[in-house]
C-alpha cells in the first residue's frame, strides 16, 4: 500500500510539473507574438549595482507589414537603435551612425523572446509559478530556469491581458537576485505610434560591410569547452575603440545568454586572476598558455574560468 501510495504521489507531481511546463510555454509564444505583432509604446528601466538606466521602446507593424522599433537610452550621450525590417541602425556618441543587416535589435531585452523561444527547451525549463501585479496590472510569473549549474535563472511577469513582458529579473541558482528591468509605462495602440511613422519616412545611414580583413574564420586558438548548447556565432579581428588595443574575438549563444572571449597576444607572462561583475554580466580576466584572455557574459564566475582554462593554441600550419 505504501509503495503504491508513494507510486500516486509522484505521478502527481510529475503531471502538475508538466502542466506548470506547458502554461509557461503558452505564455511564453503570447510574449513572442505580442513583440513581433502588436503596437506598443513603453519605458523601462535596467536597475544593476544600484545602478538605474531608463529606456524607452517603440515597436509597430505597418498596414504593409514593415516592423519598426525604436530603443532609445534616456540618460547621458544619446544612444538610439533604429529597426527597419531587417536594417537596424545605431546612433551613439563614439562612432558615426551606422546600419548593419539584422532582423533584431540589441538591447536589455533579449531577442530571443521575440523569436523561436522553443529552441530553449533544450537547455532551459519553463514553469509558471503563480500571478502578481505590476504596472496595476494582474502578471503571470514565468520562471525560465538553466538545467545545469553553468547559467543563470530568468524571472518573467507577464502581462495577463496582453501578454507582454512587464518585469524581468535574473538571479542566480541560490536565489541571489542580479539584475532587473522594471517597465514603468506600457501603452498599446491600434495604430503604429508617431515616431515609428517619422522612422519609416526617414533614410537610415547606409549599411556597414565589414572589411574581409577584419572577418577571420580561422583564428590560431580554440576554446575546448563550453557548457551545453553555446555556439560560435561570430568570430574576428579587430582593435578596442578606447585602447586601439587588437584583440582576437569569439562569441557565443545558447540563444538566450551570450558570451564573448577575447584574446590578446602580448608578451604578458602572469597576471592575477580577476573578476568584476555588473549586474549579472561577469568579467573575468586572466593569462592562459601564454595569452591575455577575457570571457565577459552573463554567466557564474566558476563557468567563465572553466572556458578560459579550456582554450588552447593550435599547431602552426
Amino acid at each position: 500500500m505504501k509503495i503504491l501510495t508513494c507510486v500516486l504521489l509522484l505521478s502527481t507531481v510529475f503531471s502538475a510539473t508538466a502542466a506548470e511546463g506547458e502554461k509557461a510555454t503558452t505564455w511564453l509564444n503570447s510574449l513572442s507574438q505580442f513583440l513581433k505583432q502588436r503596437n506598443f509604446s513603453t519605458s523601462f528601466i535596467v536597475i544593476r549595482n544600484n545602478r538605474a538606466d531608463p529606456y524607452h521602446w517603440f515597436h509597430g507593424v505597418t498596414e504593409s507589414g514593415e516592423e519598426l522599433e525604436i530603443l532609445s537610452l534616456l540618460n547621458g550621450p544619446r544612444r538610439d537603435v533604429l529597426r527597419k525590417n531587417n536594417i537596424v541602425s545605431y546612433i551613439e556618441p563614439e562612432l558615426p551612425p551606422y546600419s548593419v543587416d539584422t532582423h533584431q535589435i540589441s538591447g536589455p531585452i533579449p531577442p530571443i523572446f521575440s523569436g523561436d523561444i522553443l529552441a530553449l527547451t533544450k537547455n532551459y525549463d519553463f514553469i509558471s509559478v503563480g500571478k502578481s501585479r505590476v504596472l496595476g496590472r494582474p502578471a503571470q510569473i514565468i520562471r525560465i530556469v538553466s538545467k545545469d549549474k553553468h547559467r543563470f535563472g530568468h524571472r518573467l511577469w507577464l502581462d495577463e491581458a496582453s501578454g507582454m513582458l512587464v518585469k524581468m529579473a535574473v538571479y542566480t541558482r541560490q536565489g541571489v537576485l542580479l539584475e532587473q528591468i522594471q517597465f514603468t509605462h506600457l501603452e498599446l495602440s491600434k495604430t503604429v505610434p508617431e515616431p515609428l511613422l517619422q522612422l519609416q519616412s526617414s533614410e537610415l545611414p547606409p549599411v556597414v560591410e565589414t572589411p574581409k580583413d577584419l572577418e577571420e574564420t580561422d583564428l590560431n586558438w580554440k576554446v575546448n569547452w563550453l557548457p551545453d548548447g553555446f555556439k560560435r556565432i561570430k568570430t574576428n579581428r579587430h582593435r578596442i575603440s578606447l585602447t586601439k588595443q587588437p584583440v582576437e574575438f569569439m562569441l557565443f549563444s545558447d540563444g538566450l545568454v551570450e558570451l564573448s572571449v577575447y584574446i590578446n597576444k602580448g608578451n604578458v607572462k602572469h597576471r592575477d586572476v580577476d573578476f568584476v561583475r555588473t549586474g549579472a554580466t561577469g568579467i573575468f580576466n586572466q593569462v592562459v598558455n601564454g595569452l591575455e584572455v577575457s570571457v565577459v557574459g552573463k554567466i557564474p564566475p566558476d563557468t567563465a574560468k572553466a572556458i578560459s582554462d579550456s582554450i588552447t593554441l593550435l599547431p602552426k600550419k
